[in-house]
C-alpha cells in the first residue's frame, strides 16, 4: 500500500478557477498510477487532508471528494485512506463517514483532535467506541497512528496497552484465558 499524494493548488491561485483543472489532471495520474501499481499487486490510496489547519493549498480535503475522484478513476486497487484527525476536522460524523465510505476504505490513521496527539489525550474523538465501530463494520486492516507523541515511543504507545487491557486483550492483541 502506498500513499499517493494530490498535490497543492498552486500558491496565489483561487482554488475554484484552478479545480477542473487540477481534477482531470488528477485523474490521468491516478490512472497511470494505478496501472502501475497493479503489475506490482500494489494498493494506492488518496487521503483526504484537512485544509483548515494542516494544509491550507492540499487539492484533496474531504472523504467526499475522494470518494468521487476513485469513482470516476475507476480502478480497484486505489482505496481511501481515512485519517480519521483530517475527517473530523472537515466534516465530523464521524460513524457516518466510516459507515458510507466503509467499503472504499484500505487503512485508517488516527490522531486525537485537536492537539494532534495521541488517543487518550484530552479531545473530541472517542477511540473505543470508533474502534467498536470499526470492528463491527468488518475493519481488518491496519490502524496507523499518526500523531505527535507527548513522550516517546513506548509512553506514546500507553493508550494501546490500556484499551486491550479495558477489552480484555493481552498485548498481542489475543484474549486473556479466563482464569
Amino acid at each position: 500500500r502506498i500513499h499517493v499524494m494530490a498535490g497543492r493548488v498552486p500558491l496565489g491561485t483561487d482554488r475554484a478557477a484552478v479545480a477542473g483543472e487540477m481534477e482531470t489532471t488528477f485523474i490521468e495520474n491516478l490512472r497511470y498510477t494505478a496501472d502501475l501499481l497493479s503489475q506490482e499487486d500494489m494498493i494506492g490510496l488518496l487521503e483526504p487532508i484537512n485544509n483548515r489547519i494542516t494544509d491550507p493549498r492540499y487539492y484533496l480535503n474531504t472523504p467526499h471528494h475522494a470518494a468521487a475522484i476513485l469513482e470516476k478513476v475507476g480502478r480497484p486497487n486505489l482505496k481511501l485512506q481515512l485519517d480519521l484527525f483530517h475527517c473530523q476536522i472537515m466534516d465530523g460524523n464521524l460513524s457516518r463517514n466510516l459507515e458510507t465510505y466503509f467499503p472504499l476504505i484500505g487503512h485508517i490513521q488516527i490522531a486525537q483532535v485537536p492537539g494532534r496527539h495521541e488517543p487518550d489525550s484530552p479531545g473530541e474523538l472517542n477511540f473505543p467506541y470508533l474502534f467498536e465501530l470499526l470492528e463491527s463494520l468488518g475493519y481488518t486492516g491496519y490502524v496507523g497512528c499518526e500523531y505527535a507523541p507527548k513522550g516517546d515511543t513506548l509512553e506514546g504507545l500507553g493508550w494501546l496497552r490500556s484499551y486491550w487491557e479495558s477489552r480484555g486483550l493481552q498485548h498481542s492483541g489475543t484474549r486473556k484465558a479466563a482464569t
